[in-house]
């Protein structure tokens, strides 16, 4: 005999814990599935161990979707507001970091430990390292051939996120299952990922691994100004992960070098005292000097003084630095992607239920779905958002 609950949630993460709550407080009766040993993997090493859980400036603009506003009816129905108002009733102390990215103070364990708590408490039953094998609709619902025998719900919410990060148990699972529904995917790439290069560049650029400059990267139309670091491998920081997500193998990106100063007028004001000095050696006072070495070394101007440079000749140079080409040869993949970019068509659910229109009673949420937030929270607040909205009519 099939064990039969109302609900079953595939998946033990910060989407599928959040439906599970919501669900159970309605009274359904709720089985969360995991082939994991334990829940919330992705929580707990997030943000450095600390889990920036959400951003207070979420809105559907931060988000990659074939359909740009399919996010908003989630994101209207459970805001970051509403997830930190939990957070403040389980008294896990936060502090905000830059640009609205909400962080613990302690551990994303806390997260968890407030997720399960509240799971509990809304009476949803969480079953670990059980593995799915086959999922089919009939007359009454969904059943479910695991690891741990056969089990039945009337309703059936995928949570089983993308395919980034394998190691932590990333299989792809719910485009499967989507798929075997007849669901359209859009094509999935990994995102919030470091780019790589290849040789001669990658050997031309090998001496400035470590070194971390504020920089502003283009991509298209696409644009964020905030740190980047240069790898043995090629580059990442926070403004490369999240220009990875718009960037598409064999274009280029820009990168503009002091996005926040005039680095022409500082150049000229610099002639004046320091004129002597020669142009990679005053670039040091403004860029990390092992990056200065590197740009003036590949200029014609980088070893005459300032004061032999012409207006002209300064602000040519300037220019350049303002929008440096580069063209990554790829990514590292879903190995380090922070995200799976695509997956589940948007246009085959419902944005105020998260429910398949042609499979009523199958649910997709999180990561899963063909909406991708950026870098910096907004990923666990759609989590958060979609889950609600699923747990609230599944």
């Amino acid at each position: 005999m099939a064990e039969t609950v109302d609900v079953i949630i595939l998946g033990a993460g910060a989407a599928g814990m959040m439906a599970a709550i919501e669900a159970a407080r309605r009274g359904r009766r709720v089985l969360v599935l995991d082939h994991a040993k334990a829940p919330g993997e992705k929580i707990r090493i997030s943000g450095g161990g600390r889990c920036n859980f959400t951003n207070l400036g979420t809105t559907a603009a931060n988000f990659l979707s074939a359909n740009p506003h399919f996010a908003k009816s989630a994101l209207a129905r459970y805001t970051p507001r509403d997830f930190l108002a939990m957070v403040e009733t389980h008294r896990i102390a936060w502090h905000e970091k830059t640009l609205g990215q909400l962080f613990c103070d302690e551990s994303a364990k806390d997260i968890i430990r407030m997720l399960l708590s509240e799971m509990r408490a809304a009476g949803a039953e969480l079953r670990l390292e059980t593995a799915i094998q086959t999922v089919e609709k009939d007359l009454s619902g969904f059943r479910i051939e695991s690891s741990a025998g056969t089990m039945h719900s009337e309703t059936l919410i995928v949570a089983t996120g993308g395919k980034s990060i394998p190691k932590m148990g990333a299989t792809g699972l719910a485009y499967r299952i989507a798929e075997s529904f007849g669901l359209e995917l859009v094509e999935t790439r990994p995102g919030l990922v470091p780019l790589t290069l290849a040789d001669p560049l990658k050997e031309a650029l090998a001496p400035l691994a470590g070194v971390g400059v504020p920089v502003r990267a283009k991509a298209g139309k696409a644009r964020f100004e905030e740190a980047m670091l240069f790898t043995h491998r090629g580059l990442s920081g926070p403004a490369i992960l999240q220009i990875s997500s718009y960037w598409r193998e064999g274009e280029a990106i820009e990168i503009a070098f002091t996005p926040q100063s005039d680095l022409a007028a500082l150049l000229k004001s610099a002639r004046k005292t320091q004129g002597r000095q020669v142009l990679r050696t005053v670039l040091g006072d403004f860029l990390p000097k092992r990056l200065a070495n590197h740009l003036a070394g590949t200029s014609p101007l980088g070893e005459r003084p300032l004061a032999d440079l012409s207006d002209k000749a300064i602000e040519g140079f300037a220019s350049d630095l303002s929008a440096w080409p580069i063209r990554p040869a790829g990514s590292e993949g879903y190995r380090t992607a922070e995200v799976t970019l695509g997956g589940v068509d948007t246009r085959a659910l419902d944005s105020r239920t998260m429910m398949a229109r042609a499979v009523p009673g199958l649910f997709f949420i999180g990561e899963c779905v063909d909406v991708t937030g950026w870098l910096g929270g907004y990923n666990f607040q759609w989590a958060w958002s979609s889950g609600f909205s699923a747990g609230q009519a599944a």
